[in-house]
């Protein structure tokens, strides 16, 4: 586990280089990143929902699973940015803060969570599906609390967001789908596939991207990312290891939880930075950092996880 994790994150980490390789060679501007952005989020992220739930066989028991996984993360998320309010709002007038709220609650859960849990529990089919719950929950947050949050404002909340988001539209296809047991065309199905996962070296290309336009010592130089990479990788993991232990529900789901709770920053922050046109360089930063962090964090914290289950 601990190699493939390692070898894992370090692929999705190479696929940053070529974002900012084709910034620094003057080949995209700044005013484009957006736009894949966009892209990401509109296109390729529910193709890979869609291609998450094509795996699976519907059973009572895998819809159970994924009622008590989609209950459990949002909860537990919740309760992360709202304990990250409570410590952090007194600064809030920096936005680097309101940035750090949402970063320390929101997860890579399918760009990179999908990928490792598929590479750690390849007999575990329903591991994707619940990564892509995962993302469903954090949409829910993220395009209502999460947007307030980083405009500084909870006049800027949204809740019709909540159902029109991209994450949950997704599951108007995915979920009739899915609960009648009916694939794709194979061609149709091969597309939506390959489409879904581009999402990974997307993100990372625009990642890549952003730090382009940053300077070695704005990416390096501040504390902040480096304080939302602990918080993120080590406390929060431990925190959803003690939420789940005790619970009588099935062990593949504690391990994905977990799994899943370790995964850095999640890039959506990002994306959300550049639709929003607010604290870009910062929400890049904290990916960034959190990222290349997880190459250690990750594989150490899924030790633990193996001496625990």
């Amino acid at each position: 586990m601990f190699v493939t994790t390692l070898i894992t994150v370090g692929i999705m980490l190479l696929y940053a280089v070529p974002g900012f390789l084709l910034v620094r060679a003057k080949l995209i501007q700044e005013s484009a990143i957006p736009a894949f952005s966009a892209v990401l989020l509109y296109f390729c992220q529910p193709c890979l929902a869609i291609y998450a739930f094509q795996k699976t066989t519907y059973t009572p028991e895998v819809f159970a699973g994924i009622g008590i996984t989609f209950g459990l993360a949002l909860l537990f998320m919740g309760i992360v940015m709202a304990a990250a309010y409570l410590i952090l709002r007194k600064r809030f007038a920096d936005g680097r803060y309101r940035i750090a709220n949402v970063a320390v609650s929101f997860g890579n859960f399918t760009f990179m969570g999908l990928p490792l849990v598929e590479a750690l529990l390849p007999d575990f089919a329903e591991g994707a599906i619940y990564s892509t719950v995962f993302f469903l929950a954090m949409s829910v947050l993220g395009w209502t609390v999460g947007c307030a949050l980083m405009k500084g404002s909870f006049k800027a909340c949204r809740p019709w967001l909540i159902v029109l988001n991209p994450a949950t539209l997704a599951l108007v296809v995915a979920l009739p789908l899915f609960f009648l047991n009916v694939r794709l065309p194979a061609v149709l199905g091969e597309a939506v596939t390959v489409v879904g996962k581009t999402s990974t070296p997307l993100c990372m290309l625009v990642v890549g991207m952003r730090l382009g336009f940053c300077k070695i010592r704005e990416i390096f130089g501040e504390i902040v990312p480096y304080a939302v990479a602990l918080v993120k990788q080590l406390v929060v993991p431990l925190l959803a290891l003690l939420t789940v232990y005790f619970l009588p529900i099935d062990q593949n789901i504690k391990i994905s939880f977990f799994i899943l709770n370790c995964c850095p920053v999640g890039a959506i922050l990002l994306n959300f930075a550049e639709m929003f046109d607010t604290g870009q360089k910062s929400a890049a930063n904290m990916v960034l950092i959190s990222t290349v962090s997880s190459v250690l964090t990750i594989p150490l914290m899924l030790l633990l996880v193996g001496a625990v289950f």
